[in-house]
């Protein structure tokens, strides 16, 4: 199994509210990639490497940035040398590829012919999300169905439906359908998805599938992954796994609020997300 972080975006939310900031606590930040932001003792991408490391789940980690601050992220993986770091070519949010391009973009340039993790790299998950736990879930999945994929999910609040993908799934937790940012009433269902698949080999090909039937789609509908994880569902079977929520560094309240939590309240370091 590989594992692909995302890391590509232009964290233009969060440098919005940085730049904003008149206190000048938060000026280290200016320009500061979201995965490379500190949590706590590290990097917050460094936190997933880690883990994939000690859980050993993976036998690849393959991270996709841009032009912007690849340099930054190749100095950042020099720590790391099971860590290959691609360019997305582009230097401005306005050029960005979206993040399914990214995916395929990868999947091509290494030569990917095995499951893969997809992880955003801005999240991190509470500390009851374990990458063994969800290897030998997926183990499971593949002995009845060698196209059957993973993803999490975790119970929202009423008032978040409209910020999320919200999964609806059968009593054996498999997804029916994803409705993306549905208002409360569109749905009984309070099932966030965040951005961590885990796709069969046999799913890749349909990467080049979706992205050719939305080559003339803007391209807010081919940027976030849940587009085609909603795409997927209809093709292949994909299931639930359950966790108790995340951290989503989009803007600067959420990131103090990871930060803090890493910095005064992480209880296993060596064993978190293990």
């Amino acid at each position: 199994m590989k594992a692909v972080i995302l890391a590509a975006g232009y964290g233009t939310r969060l440098q919005r509210d940085v730049s904003a900031d008149r206190s000048g606590r938060f000026a280290h930040l200016v320009g500061v990639p979201k995965p490379l932001l500190p949590v706590g003792r590290f990097p917050l991408i460094t936190h997933w490497v880690r883990a994939l490391n000690r859980s050993r789940t993976v036998d690849g980690i393959y991270v996709v940035t841009n032009a912007l601050h690849q340099a930054e992220f190749l100095r950042w993986a020099e720590e790391f040398p099971e860590v290959q770091v691609l360019s997305d070519q582009t230097r401005t949010n306005d050029e960005r590829l979206g993040a399914v391009a990214c995916l395929q973009l990868a999947i091509k340039h290494f030569n990917i012919q095995d499951h893969v993790v997809v992880i955003g790299g801005d999240t991190l998950f509470r500390e009851d999300f374990s990458l063994g736990a969800v290897a030998e879930k997926f183990c499971g999945l593949q002995a009845s169905s060698e196209d059957g994929c993973l993803v999490l999910s975790y119970q929202c609040g009423d008032r978040e439906t409209q910020k999320y993908g919200i999964l609806e799934v059968d009593r054996d937790l498999r997804v029916l359908r994803m409705k993306e940012k549905p208002e409360p009433s569109e749905t009984e269902s309070r099932r966030a998805c965040p951005c961590f698949y885990v796709f069969s080999r046999g799913t890749l090909p349909l990467l080049d599938s979706f992205l050719q039937e939305k080559k003339d789609a803007p391209l807010e509908e081919k940027d976030a992954p849940g587009n085609f994880l909603s795409w997927l569902i209809q093709r292949k079977p994909v299931y639930v796994h359950e966790v108790s929520g995340r951290f989503d560094v989009g803007n600067l309240p959420a990131y103090l609020e990871c930060e803090r939590y890493f910095r005064e309240n992480l209880q296993e370091e060596t064993a978190y997300m293990v």
